[in-house]
């Protein structure tokens, strides 16, 4: 089975394996910097799990939890 960005604990680091969104969704997930190959370090959850708190790139950005479902990493 494959290891989401929303199954990453806060503190680690991942690497992108893939993005499995489509259209618009894929096309604003890209937007931020989230490519095969980057780096992303989880900083945190919101409390409610919404949204996920990450860093890219030296960016510090929020994600929607069904975003983070749709970025593959290893």
């Amino acid at each position: 089975m494959a290891k989401t960005l929303r199954d990453v604990r806060p503190g680690k680091t991942v690497r992108v394996e893939k993005l499995t969104g489509t259209g618009p969704v894929k096309r604003r997930i890209m937007d931020m910097g989230i490519t095969k190959g980057v780096d992303i370090s989880v900083r945190k959850y919101a409390p409610l799990g919404d949204p996920v708190e990450v860093t890219v790139r030296g960016y510090e950005l929020s994600l929607r939890k069904a975003d983070a479902e749709m970025i593959l990493v290893e």
